[in-house]
């Protein structure tokens, strides 16, 4: 892993902010809760590819086949 990773989810958590504070100040919270959602989705999604290369790597460490 390295801090690339790291700025993704920074930057689109800021992203995702701006957005829901725009959104909540034009009364559109049922869109702001939306792309709250999404933003959280796409993080998951991201980091759950590296938790898997984290478990492939522990494995291959204690030699779990």
């Amino acid at each position: 892993m390295d801090i690339s990773l790291i700025i993704k989810v920074a930057g689109i958590g800021l992203l995702i902010s701006v957005l829901n504070m725009l959104l909540e100040k034009t009364d559109r919270k049922d869109w702001a809760s939306f792309t709250t959602l999404a933003g959280v989705i796409i993080v998951l999604s991201m980091v759950l590819g590296e938790i898997g290369n984290l478990f492939n790597a522990v494995k291959t460490m204690f030699q779990l086949y």
